[in-house]
């Protein structure tokens, strides 16, 4: 359904989503190629409604008027033949068997949807009353479980309706949660949120990030040293369009899959780092797994490269990489450092910077091989000396 839906809107299927180079601007990050796009919701509007027409021919063709009366009509099946007897070798009757359902009904009968208990945004959104009607400052504190998901979506959403995607100053709510946040913390955190974890998150924190900024630091207490310990899951930054993360800590694998607009900071992360991502920049300040930019198609990344082991993690036929030689890119690297230190008090990233002559020239700047010519800013020193001349 997922795919026919993309057809509806002008999909071709030319299988090239992961290289930014969609020719009819479905899956692409490129300003050029999207105004191309012209899928629009009637369209697939027009094709679910003749999904649905044909759904009730089949229905009617069995002599059922929904759905529901078929599920569990095993006999309405059969196991169809494919003309030989060494292809038809496999025994399908025992699926197709009736179930004995014991007077009880073959189908879902709770009418109405089946409500599950209400969120921490809940609790938030109603907090934050005075920021959403009359766009104060203010800040909030809870403390957190891992079984809390997706913190910060719901307000966002909140936001969003009053205000618009950009409608509020980047900190302008601030939620301070202290424990373990679960999945998905700060989805689609718009600008406006900022949500500071003192503890640590599990997978997919960062999940769409539209604007917002989220940072997880240890506990002040705690005894950890943080580059040296995972503090946020796997898939970090999945799909991110814009704002900032900042984790005093490593990430797990797949740190920035897909990201295409949020900058980051953290101190190391596990196997395909930076997969797939086609915006952004990320600084890693400390090592990172195998395979790291499989597929990575745009965006920067900044490896700090202490033990000489980025070379040999690193995924070369797409990828060139490279000492930071240019002071633009210099300064835009300390700028998210400092910015680390300031949200996260790290002191692994405070003495990098205390030692930044030195430190800097331990970085590798890694961009896609396809990105070296278009880039707006050079990565070489001579390059850079060109423009400016």
């Amino acid at each position: 359904m997922g795919t026919i839906s993309l057809v509806a809107m002008g999909c071709i299927m030319v299988r090239q989503c992961h290289s930014n180079t969609c020719p009819v601007g479905v899956c692409t990050q490129n300003p050029k190629l999207r105004e191309k796009f012209t899928g629009t919701p009637e369209k697939v509007l027009n094709l679910m409604s003749f999904v649905a027409e044909e759904v009730r021919e089949i229905l009617a063709s069995l002599g059922a008027r929904s759905i529901q009366e078929i599920i569990g009509r095993t006999d309405l099946l059969t196991q169809v033949s494919r003309g030989s007897e060494h292809l038809d070798d496999l025994d399908l009757n025992p699926l197709l068997s009736q179930a004995d359902a014991g007077g009880f009904p073959r189908h879902c009968a709770v009418e109405g949807r089946n409500e599950v208990p209400e969120t921490l945004d809940a609790e938030m959104i109603e907090d934050a009353a005075p920021a959403l009607e009359l766009g104060e400052k203010m800040q909030l504190a809870y403390n957190v479980r891992n079984t809390q998901r997706a913190i910060g979506a719901k307000l966002s959403s909140a936001i969003t309706r009053k205000f618009g995607m950009d409608g509020l100053e980047p900190g302008q709510v601030t939620v301070r949660l202290r424990g373990t946040a679960g999945q998905s913390l700060g989805a689609f955190a718009v600008q406006g949120i900022k949500l500071e974890v003192f503890g640590d998150a599990n997978d997919y924190a960062g999940k769409g990030l539209s604007g917002g900024t989220i940072v997880v630091r240890p506990l002040a207490s705690s005894p950890l040293v943080s580059n040296q310990n995972t503090i946020v899951g796997n898939t970090v930054l999945y799909g991110a369009t814009a704002g900032y993360f900042f984790a005093a800590g490593q990430a797990g694998e797949r740190f920035c899959v897909r990201n295409s607009g949020a900058e980051a900071v953290v101190e190391g992360c596990g196997s395909n780092g930076c997969e797939y991502m086609t915006g952004g920049v990320a600084v890693i300040l400390g090592p990172v797994g195998d395979n790291f930019g499989a597929g990575m198609t745009g965006g920067v990344a900044f490896v700090h490269d202490s033990d000489g082991t980025f070379e040999a993690r690193v995924n070369p036929e797409t990828l060139l990489w490279q000492r930071i030689e240019t002071p633009y890119w210099e300064e835009r690297v300390r700028r998210l450092v400092e910015m680390h230190v300031a949200a996260t008090q790290s002191r692994f990233a405070e003495r990098l910077l205390n030692a930044w002559r030195r430190e800097v020239g331990r970085f590798w700047q890694v961009i896609p091989r396809e990105m070296l010519d278009i880039l707006e800013h050079p990565i070489t020193a001579e390059a850079a000396g060109a423009e400016r001349a």
